[in-house]
């Protein structure tokens, strides 16, 4: 793997069970404790009403986690946006705009969809009014306490049981289990877990939020594109075949199952999340694919890679994900569906 040495660090510190790794943990649990302080006195000062959400101008859905890293939430965003495009509505994507690909990610896969990266949400909001869009898609919002939402939608990722229990920097979690009081509804992703373990889940937290609803959906890998070409390739076509699996995202091992699952034999090649791939890089994988039946890179990585990719070299595939709901998702539809379509002006 070619990864940041701080991300090597961090997955180092929460997945590792070694002793090195449990007495860090402990040592940084003074400073999990002062983080979590301030979270909890920014939360409660919200909830209070000494700080006031600004509203937005459009009916809008957030789409957060608690947990630092992968939990699904691009798919899951471009899903809901793609659920109203279906529809006749104009989503509007709102982004914090890491790396420069997801923007382009969106673009690709809801054809249609205003899709704003800006750190400001209010302002960009604006923009996707302006735009025309009439439904907002707010990625990665569950901690934007600073503008106010209609539908807020919490991911639980079925693999996080696995990670340590505290807050960072002692383990990965951005706030505590308290804060899914917030949530209008809870999504148990899986990728990689076991379907029985991902509804064990969802019963847990069922259990512990009764009344609110709680659904369960697999990240799957559906197909496969041409990565130049956009010819669609069945997984059928991995089965028994070296597959060279490139990921710069959160979690990549995930992404490595989820090829696998097509009966392929992975070598996974991971950067870091939203990785710069420069002229070494696009060398490597072009060697890679000269010796490998397959090279398959992800979506995000795709948008980097394709107009980069040389003429004369066999061209990767792209893993296309899909959606899955196993439980409840007519909860997540219901929700979806009781949004204004009227648009709301300041």
């Amino acid at each position: 793997m070619r990864q940041h040495p701080l991300h090597r660090l961090a997955r180092w510190l929460w997945q590792s069970r070694n002793a090195l790794a449990r007495t860090v943990r402990a040592a940084l649990l003074p400073l999990s404790a002062l983080y979590g302080a301030v979270v909890w006195v920014r939360a409660a000062l919200y909830r209070v009403g000494l700080l006031t959400p600004r509203p937005l101008p459009l009916p809008s859905v957030a789409v957060g986690n608690r947990a630092v890293g992968g939990a699904g939430k691009t798919p899951l965003a471009a899903w809901i946006a793609a659920f109203y495009a279906a529809r006749g509505r104009t989503p509007g994507i709102l982004l914090r705009g890491h790396g420069g690909d997801e923007p382009r990610v969106h673009e690709r896969l809801v054809p249609g969809a205003v899709v704003v990266p800006n750190p400001d949400r209010v302002a960009g909001a604006a923009q996707a009014l302006a735009g025309g869009a009439d439904v907002l898609v707010l990625d990665d919002a569950f901690q934007t306490l600073a503008v106010r939402r209609d539908l807020n939608l919490v991911l639980v990722s079925a693999e996080d049981v696995r990670l340590p229990p505290w807050l960072l920097p002692a383990g990965p979690w951005r706030e505590s289990g308290s804060a899914l009081r917030r949530a209008d509804a809870v999504v148990v992703t899986r990728k990689r877990a076991g379907a029985e373990e991902a509804r064990g889940r969802a019963a847990a937290l069922a259990a512990r939020w009764p009344g609110k609803p709680v659904a369960v959906v697999h990240l799957a890998l559906d197909h496969l594109e041409g990565m130049l070409s956009g010819g669609r390739v069945e997984t059928a076509a991995l089965t028994g075949r070296h597959v060279v699996a490139v990921a710069g995202i959160a979690d990549p091992e995930s992404y490595a199952v989820q090829v696998r699952a097509a009966g392929a034999s992975v070598q996974l090649v991971a950067y870091q999340d939203h990785h710069p791939y420069d002229e070494a890089d696009l060398a490597r994988l072009v060697r890679a694919q000269a010796a490998a039946d397959y090279v398959v890179v992800t979506e995000k990585d795709a948008v980097k890679l394709r107009h980069r990719w040389p003429a004369d070299a066999r061209e990767p595939l792209v893993a296309i994900l899909t959606v899955r709901w196993e439980h409840n998702g007519e909860a997540i539809v219901q929700a979806l569906d009781a949004l204004p379509v009227v648009p709301r002006r300041f």
